[in-house]
């Protein structure tokens, strides 16, 4: 029991050392929180795609429902905030399971299901330009709830989203260690094995697709509330979704902690070409290509197993040459 829940406390502990080294830089901590953001999203979009193969596409979208949605209701309707951030996820939660029963109904494959959420996603985007009366539009949303509170701090949203971020890890491995994980797994590797062995294909699908989304919808919101200020490229495709699903597929798809691996190389690259925008996209897009023909598991979990057996191998070789040494004596 322990052993299971010892990487997250060992990652968490590691993270909640950071805002010592940029604490007195505004700029860093709003680039590490924005960090631990995506790494919330990772964690839900590997719920929904590592776990059953379901490859949404609509992963700011969905955010995006909880970010628009709470701050409509807290700032337009004068719903507490909490309580907003709450009902905003539980929307999510709803358009995401919607979103895997059509494509369970239709007996959609990965391929299709994207170009579904990837629809979706467009025509959410569409939603959020054209009522500029609820959204902004173009302009954006400014957003007051939240704006005098511990979010709004400099150090302390920081330890809001790793706190978020600690308790999707254990909701993940949670997930993982109980039936539903054992099913999502059946029909992740092999559904017409899974369907064979009793696994509700469908209602498992719908499980995961709805409380990824819910994830998805509770970080947006939060974020929303962090930055009092959304527009239309907060939650844009290329901001998220495809930051998001390159951190998935470099950290390990289905893995434990490569949202958390895949987030922290990929803010530190951000950084780094913070001054190359055109360049970063291009290049998320070659490593989306890389990843997914050469390294299906994730580039980091190839590269340990390949050490791995490299390791293996090296030893056996030590060991079948120390051997005629041992025979001579």
């Amino acid at each position: 029991m322990i052993r299971a829940y010892a990487p997250i406390a060992i990652a968490t502990a590691v993270l909640a050392c950071v805002p010592a080294l940029f604490a007195g830089s505004p700029s860093m901590m709003t680039v590490v929180t924005a960090g631990l953001v995506f790494a919330a999203y990772a964690i839900a979009f590997n719920l929904i795609f590592g776990s059953t193969g379901q490859l949404f596409l609509c992963t700011g979208a969905l955010a995006g429902i909880g970010g628009f949605g709470s701050a409509i209701l807290s700032d337009r309707l004068g719903v507490p905030m909490v309580l907003s951030i709450g009902i905003a996820g539980a929307a999510a939660s709803v358009v995401g399971g919607a979103l895997s029963w059509v494509a369970v109904s239709r007996s959609l494959g990965t391929i299709f299901t994207g170009i579904v959420t990837l629809t979706f996603s467009l025509a959410f985007q569409n939603f959020v330009l054209g009522r500029g009366d609820l959204t902004g539009g173009e302009n954006g949303l400014r957003i007051s709830a939240g704006s005098d509170g511990v979010l709004d701090h400099q150090v302390a949203p920081y330890y809001v989203f790793l706190a978020l971020v600690a308790v999707y890890l254990v909701l993940f491995r949670r997930i993982q260690r109980s039936r539903m994980g054992w099913a999502f797994r059946a029909l992740r590797d092999d559904e017409v094995a899974a369907k064979l062995a009793g696994v509700a294909v469908a209602r498992y699908r719908i499980y995961a697709g709805a409380i990824g989304s819910a994830m998805l919808g509770v970080a947006g919101a939060v974020f929303a509330h962090h930055r009092s200020f959304i527009g239309t490229t907060t939650y844009g495709f290329a901001n998220v979704d495809i930051r998001v699903l390159v951190m998935v597929a470099f950290g390990g798809i289905g893995s434990l902690l490569g949202p958390i691996l895949g987030a922290t190389a990929f803010t530190a690259l951000d950084e780094v070409l913070v001054d190359y925008a055109q360049l970063r996209e291009v290049l998320y897009g070659v490593v989306s290509v890389v990843l997914f023909l050469g390294f299906r598991r994730g580039a980091a979990p190839t590269i340990v197993d390949s050490w791995n057996r490299r390791s293996s191998r090296w030893s056996v070789a030590k060991r079948a040459d120390s051997a005629p040494e041992a025979d001579s004596r």
